[in-house]
C-alpha cells in the first residue's frame, strides 16, 4: 500500500466505495488524512465502516474545511451531468481528484525518478499494460502493475527509485489526475467510447491527449485520425515523441511489417523484434500493443534482447484471446472480455478458420459491424438472449446453430472443428455481448468456457489453464 502522506492533517471527502475507493480511503487514512467517505450503495457504506473508514452522508457535512473530494472513476464528473458530490465540492472550491492523482503526488514527493509507464487508449490497454509488466519482470525489474487493470493503484508498493510502475489509465482516471507525469505515456488508439460520460468525441480525445502531453516520452498510435492529429500537435510543441503503427510503414517511428516489428529513423530501418510463433500476440492489434511496449521499455533502459525474450514468453491476458488448450489441430481460445462487436473484431481477424461461440446480452448494433469478418467463420454457435437477433444477422451467410448454453456450444463446436480439414481450426469464445443474462461477469463466463474445454477428452491444456 502507498500511504498518501501528501494529505497528512487534511480533511478529505471521498465518494465511491468500490474496490478502488476502499483502497484510496485506506491509503489516505494511513497517510494521516481525516477521511469522510460515502456511497449511494448502503452495502458499500457498511463495508467501509467494517474496515474502519469513517462514513457520513456528504450532503450533511461541513464542506468549509474539506481540502479535496476523492472521486471514484465510475462517478460522473461532467456528463451527463456532474454528480451531486461534485457540485458540492465545486461550491466549496475543493479540488476534485482521483486515485491516480494520489499516486502521482506520492511518486513526485518520494521518488520522482521512479520509472512510470502509463497506458491508455480505447482498445488494447489491458493487454499492453500486462505485456509491459511481463517484459519488465522477465528482465529483472521490480515491476508494479495496476490501475484500471488488476490492483488498485494505491495498493501497489510505495514509490522507490528501484521500482517501475506500469499503470493502466481509463479516461475517467486521467480526467481526475491533473498532475500525472509519466516517464512514458502511451495512447494506443481512439474510437468513440464512453461518450455518455464525456459528451463529445472531441472532449474524450482531449482527455486522452492530456496523458501523453504530460509525459517525458509520448508514444502515440497513428492509425486513426485522432491519434495522428494528437501526434502532430505534440511534435509541434517539441515533445519527445514516438509514433507507432500496425498498418503503415512510417518514415519515423515504430511499425509492423508482417510479424516483424521495425524502427524507422533518419532514413534507416532496423528490425527490433519479431512476433513470429508467439501465439499470445497474434493479430495486427497485438502488433500495435507490442510496438507500444517496445517503445516504453526502451525508454526506461530495457535492451532489445530482453524485450524479445519477454515478448516470446508472454502468456497473454486472461479472457482476452487467451489460448486455453489444443486437441490435435484444434485450438481453443477464450476471448470472453469481448463484450461488444468492436472488441470481438481483433480475435475474429486473427484466425482464418473459426468455430465461433457468440451471444449473451446484446449491445446496440449487435454483430452487424463484424460482417466483413464473416468469411472466416466456419460455423457459429449462438447462446443467451442475443441468439435470435444474431441468427437473423448471420442469415444465409454463415452456418449457425442456436446452442443456448455455453456447455452445449463448446461440445458442438469442438466436435465440428475436429472434423475440419483445415491445418488449424479455432474454437473461439468471443461473445460480442455482455454476460449478464447468464453469468455475473465476463470473467465467470470465461472461466466456464475454460472448464468446459478442459472437460473434453484428449485435451492438452496450454500454460497454466486447468
Amino acid at each position: 500500500m502507498i500511504p498518501a502522506r501528501s494529505f497528512n492533517g487534511k480533511t478529505v471527502a471521498l465518494f465511491g466505495l468500490g474496490g478502488s475507493g476502499i483502497a484510496t480511503a485506506t491509503a489516505l487514512v494511513a497517510g494521516g488524512a481525516r477521511v469522510i467517505a460515502w456511497d449511494d450503495n448502503p452495502e458499500s457504506v457498511a463495508r467501509a465502516g467494517r474496515e474502519g473508514i469513517a462514513t457520513q452522508n456528504l450532503r450533511e457535512i461541513d464542506w468549509s474545511g474539506v481540502a479535496s473530494l476523492l472521486l471514484s472513476p465510475g462517478v460522473p464528473l461532467t456528463h451527463p451531468k456532474p454528480h451531486w458530490s461534485v457540485e458540492l465540492a465545486r461550491a466549496a472550491e475543493a479540488e476534485i481528484i482521483g486515485d491516480v492523482e494520489l499516486f502521482s503526488r506520492e511518486r513526485a514527493a518520494r521518488a520522482p525518478d521512479a520509472p512510470f509507464i502509463a497506458v491508455t487508449g480505447t482498445n488494447g490497454k489491458s493487454t499492453t499494460t500486462a505485456l509491459i509488466g511481463h517484459i519488465l519482470t522477465h528482465s529483472g525489474h521490480d515491476a508494479q502493475i495496476g490501475g484500471n487493470i488488476g490492483r488498485a493503484v494505491m495498493t501497489l508498493d510505495p514509490p522507490d527509485a528501484g521500482r517501475s510502475y506500469v499503470v493502466e489509465c481509463s479516461s475517467y482516471q486521467i480526467d481526475l489526475a491533473p498532475s500525472i507525469r509519466p516517464t512514458a505515456g502511451i495512447l494506443l488508439n481512439l474510437s468513440p467510447d464512453h461518450l455518455d460520460r464525456h459528451g463529445t468525441m472531441q472532449h474524450y480525445a482531449a482527455i486522452k491527449e492530456r496523458l501523453v502531453a504530460g509525459s517525458d516520452l509520448a508514444i502515440v498510435g497513428v492509425d486513426d485520425v485522432w491519434g495522428a492529429q494528437i501526434a502532430d500537435r505534440l511534435e509541434q510543441t517539441g515533445a519527445e515523441l514516438v509514433r507507432i503503427s500496425k498498418r503503415l510503414a512510417l518514415a519515423n517511428g515504430l511499425f509492423a511489417e508482417g510479424t516483424d516489428l521495425k524502427q524507422a529513423r533518419e532514413g534507416k530501418v532496423r528490425r527490433l523484434a519479431s512476433l513470429a510463433g508467439i501465439g499470445a500476440l497474434r493479430g495486427q492489434h497485438n502488433a500495435q500493443n507490442a510496438l507500444a511496449a517496445i517503445a516504453a521499455c526502451r525508454k526506461i533502459g530495457v535492451g532489445v534482447e530482453d524485450i524479445q525474450a519477454g515478448l516470446a514468453s508472454f502468456p497473454g491476458l486472461v479472457h482476452r484471446m487467451e489460448q486455453v488448450a489444443r486437441r490435435g489441430h484444434v485450438l481453443f481460445v477464450n476471448d470472453s472480455k469481448a463484450t461488444n462487436a468492436d472488441a470481438a473484431a481483433p480475435a475474429l481477424s486473427s484466425y482464418p478458420r473459426i468455430y465461433w461461440i457468440a451471444g449473451g446480452l446484446a449491445k446496440e448494433g449487435g454483430i452487424e459491424p463484424l460482417r466483413g469478418l464473416f468469411p472466416r467463420i466456419a460455423k457459429a454457435y449462438l447462446i443467451g438472449e442475443a441468439a435470435p437477433a444474431f441468427s437473423a444477422t448471420l442469415g444465409d451467410v454463415v452456418p449457425y446453430e442456436i446452442a443456448g448454453t455455453l456447455d452445449a456450444a463448446v461440445a458442438h463446436a469442438a466436435a465440428d472443428a475436429q472434423n475440419d480439414p483445415a491445418g488449424e481450426a479455432v474454437v473461439l469464445l468471443s461473445p460480442a455481448c455482455a454476460s449478464f443474462d447468464q453469468y455475473r461477469n465476463f470473467e465467470v463466463r470465461g472461466d466456464a468456457f475454460k472448464a468446459s474445454v478442459c472437460a473434453l477428452a484428449n485435451i492438452e491444456p496450454i500454460g497454466g489453464t486447468s
